[in-house]
């Protein structure tokens, strides 16, 4: 991989791998490429480690720079909206929040997450099934961590004592050493226990070995005890802890591995972290010590790098479900899990078939290939025809592989008793698939087949229905083109077509209740509040004012704040002050890319700079324009996002008067996922001073923190809202400006500030850096525009208003400064950027 840019194929995905020559570990002078090469090399053995498990990531984008000078580290969980579709993923739902989290289940979701830096991958001890549930945990981890005055010797001591009270109750560890500091213990589990029960087991086992050797072990967390011991940290096997995979890099001044080991390594008198190139050769030459924790565990313990993985055998679990509600004497269908690999598919594609299904009620069954099965729905009203109408899906148990090829009839008394028929299969190119949320795939069936051809479809969680059935809405986005029925008729079922047919599970035999209507109904094209309302605003504030109630968190967007109001023929933008933005932002007024309801909902207009956070300054560029040809030219150099954190209307309900986390929830179930640039603010469910040191890490603007039983106050500011800054912002009224000096002379050299104090404006400083010279050359020609005699300030000093120019206070901006003065200045103000979604009465001191 030579050269800074290549374009490769890894187990049928195309990516482009950029930077490659980037050093990622200056000690060393790794590159990126290298990254690549190393978790190609490891992908085999790597990836059954971490499969199914929700991964969070620690990514450092320009290396892990030097003692000195260490480089900068981003914590991501949540995927951001650059994600390729292909990517498997997770929803974790939170107190507040749902998180997207990848599941590295492919050698390409691996190549994907080296690509963008991501050195090291940390999993929980659990995972998910394909319906989005988290399943019981199938590992147990110790992390044994040596405090100041011990090491790895010591580890390795302890470590040799936990196998022994492990091995008395049948489990028998492998060692890992971290790459860090210590070594991780990881035995396999049968996945019949929660997490609690082995957390409180591994708790007793860590509290046993401190009790025994008070010497050497330590079960306690705090540091003061730790010197010259080993802790021995159980707390990872609580559900919510996740500890670097097997076989990762670390982020480590030198490029370390988390590598499984032998027993005997761990008695040498040499043992110390093994560096990637040591990893890499062990593992092709065959060694992999973490594999029987993988075969415990019941998971695959080997992956092709190149091919899609697959689980094989009656051992899969998935599968349980399946087989105990069929008897195999009694009824024709399969009950292997072997591949299904026929003459129009290969290793880069998965298949679907969609079967008709006479059972008591005429359904058809959805079925595509997902990690070596076939994931299920039930279509009680047929694949739909047009993407005008959403037909309802019904979540049903996964299947085996060789489901693909039956038909025949389920005798009468059985599970599902009926004719079953194959209306089309072929293979489908995935584009999105969240376990237990959002599938959206485009299937090509074969000649003949029901389909007639290609067709793209999205399948949309909805909520659960009675017995706990998943419950899903299939919408056909292939809107240019209908779908005729299998030899000439249609596919919606006659039976199904009455709105009072109960929708089938796959044996036909079950009800589920409907979900919510998410059409336009007769809602449509209104909404019961008379005038569109006002945004809430929120009250600056600290930590310290979070005390006495509950809260949950976002990060502060630093952007424009916008309204959406839609109703079913198109959707309006609305700044602050009520200003009509659509003409700016056309790209979020697209009706296809918002629910058909009609809704207001409220957000914030972002454009991402090229150190992919938040620019205000980048937004400039497209606030000012409205003429159609400046708009489309801008919105290649300049794409905006709008990040969406709330919900005050929805078919025709106004929702302000509910708590708001019950916003929240209604939030989440209206917002879509798509390929349109919005996007869901997300909740952060940890402690709010964490929060704050990760966006002061990251360069975000701060924090807000919104109590959970808090009203939407239009127009109001309310301490309901508390945003937490990280660096000191002000909006200000502009009232003068004084010329420039030198290259300057021609132009503004600074602009004269104040905040409003009833009819008079208030004189707070100036400020003369952060203008870039096109932005001079504007200001200049604004400041002219609107020129007065008189100077709109009560109170200017004499050496600030000497050779001022007085202008109407008309116009916000923003500074960053350091802190006030103490007669009421600004101390080092920087210029952001004008707010023309604002007005001078709408400004306050922060």
């Amino acid at each position: 991989m030579a050269g800074g840019k290549e374009r490769v194929r890894v187990a049928g995905r195309e990516l482009t791998l950029t930077n490659l020559d980037k050093v990622l570990y200056p000690a060393t002078g790794t590159t990126k490429a290298d990254v690549l090469a190393y978790y190609a090399a490891v992908a085999p053995v790597l990836i059954p480690a971490a499969a199914d498990r929700p991964a969070t990531r620690k990514r450092w984008v320009h290396g892990v720079g030097t003692a000195d000078e260490p480089g900068q580290m981003f914590f991501q969980k949540n995927l951001d909206h650059s994600t390729p579709g292909w990517v498997p993923r997770a929803a974790i739902t939170h107190k507040t929040s749902t998180n997207y989290y990848p599941l590295v289940n492919d050698a390409a979701t691996l190549t994907w997450l080296a690509q963008i830096a991501s050195l090291e991958i940390h999993v929980p001890q659990w995972r998910v099934d394909s319906h989005g549930n988290a399943l019981s945990p199938d590992r147990l981890v110790l992390d044994l961590d040596p405090g100041e005055g011990a090491g790895l010797q010591e580890c390795a001591e302890v470590a040799r004592l936990a196998r022994a009270i492990l091995k008395d109750v049948g489990l028998d560890p492998v060692p890992v050493t971290s790459g860090s500091k210590g070594i991780h213990l990881y035995a396999g589990l049968d996945g019949t226990q929660s997490s609690d029960q082995v957390s409180d087991f591994a708790h007793e086992l860590a509290r046993a070995l401190e009790a025994d050797h008070p010497d050497l072990a330590v079960s306690d967390m705090k540091k003061s005890l730790r010197t010259g011991k080993v802790l021995v940290d159980w707390s990872q096997n609580n559900a919510a802890k996740t500890t670097i995979v097997p076989y990762s890099l670390r982020g480590r001044l030198r490029p370390t591995v988390a590598a499984p080991r032998t027993w005997r390594e761990l008695t040498s008198s040499s043992l110390r972290h093994l560096p990637y190139e040591e990893v890499m050769r062990r593992v092709e030459s065959g060694k992999d010590p973490f594999a029987v924790v993988d075969e415990i565990s019941g998971r695959a313990h080997a992956a092709d790098s190149g091919a899609h993985r697959r689980r094989g055998g009656h051992e899969d679990p998935r599968l349980h479900k399946y087989r105990s509600l069929r008897d195999q004497d009694e009824t024709p269908e399969p009950f292997t899990a072997e591949e299904h690999l026929s003459a129009e598919t290969n290793d880069a594609q998965e298949i679907f078939v969609i079967q008709e299904h006479h059972a008591s009620r005429l359904h058809y069954d959805f079925r595509l290939e997902h990690d070596g099965v076939l994931v299920s729905w039930a279509l009680p009203k047929g694949v739909p025809e047009t993407g005008s109408k959403n037909h309802l899906a019904v979540q049903t148990e996964d299947h085996p592989m060789d489901y693909a090829d039956f038909e025949g009839i389920i005798p009468k008394g059985q599970y599902g008793a009926g004719t079953v028929s194959i209306w089309d299969k072929g293979v489908y190119e995935l584009e999105k698939w969240v376990n237990g949320k959002e599938v959206i795939a485009t299937l090509t069936g074969q000649e003949g087949g029901g389909l007639g051809g290609t067709r793209k479809f999205a399948l949309i969680h909805t909520g659960e229905g009675e017995g706990g059935q998943g419950q899903w809405l299939i919408h056909l986005m292939d809107k240019a083109h209908g779908i005729r029925g299998r030899r000439g008729t249609p596919p919606t079922p006659k039976a199904a077509a009455s709105p009072a047919a109960s929708p089938p599970r796959d044996s036909g035999t079950g009800t589920a209740s409907p979900p919510r209507d998410t059409g336009t109904g007769t809602a449509a094209g209104r909404n019961t509040m008379v005038e569109d309302p006002a945004p809430m605003l929120a009250t600056a504030g600290t930590p310290a004012d979070l005390h006495g109630s509950d809260w949950f968190f976002e990060l502060k967007w630093d952007g424009i704040r916008a309204l959406v109001v839609a109703d079913g023929e198109k959707v309006r933008l609305l700044s602050r002050n009520g200003n009509d933005m659509s003409a700016s932002y056309p790209e979020l007024t697209d009706r296809g890319c918002w629910p058909p309801q009609d809704f207001i909902a409220d957000g914030e207009i972002i454009a991402v700079g090229p150190r992919g956070r938040p620019d205000f300054g980048l937004l400039q560029g497209r606030m000012k324009l409205t003429r159609p040809g400046d708009v489309k030219k801008a919105r290649a150099a300049i794409p905006v996002r709008l990040m969406l954190f709330d919900l005050l209307a929805e078919a025709g309900e106004d929702l302000r008067r509910r708590p708001a986390q019950e916003r929240r929830e209604r939030l989440v179930d209206f917002y879509r996922p798509s390929d349109c640039p919005v996007q869901l603010s997300e909740t952060l469910d940890e402690r709010v001073e964490h929060i704050l040191e990760s966006a002061r890490e990251l360069g975000l603007e701060g924090v807000m923190a919104k109590r959970v039983d808090s009203r939407y106050v239009s127009g109001q500011r309310s301490r309901s809202w508390i945003k937490l800054k990280i660096e000191q912002t002000q909006e200000v009224v502009v009232g003068g400006w004084r010329p420039g000096k030198g290259e300057r002379s021609d132009t503004v050299g600074a602009l004269l500030l104040g905040l409003p104090e009833g009819k008079k404006l208030r004189y707070v400083g100036r400020v003369g850096s952060g203008f870039s010279m096109q932005e001079l050359r504007e200001l200049r020609q604004t400041m002219d525009r609107l020129a007065r005699k008189s100077s709109p300030f009560d109170d200017v000093p004499a050496l600030d208003a000497a050779g001022a120019r007085w202008i109407a206070p008309d116009l916000v901006g923003e500074v960053t400064f350091g802190e006030w003065t103490g007669s009421g200045k600004l101390r080092h103000p920087v210029w952001r950027g004008w707010r023309l979604d604002k007005k001078p009465e709408d400004v306050v001191a922060e």
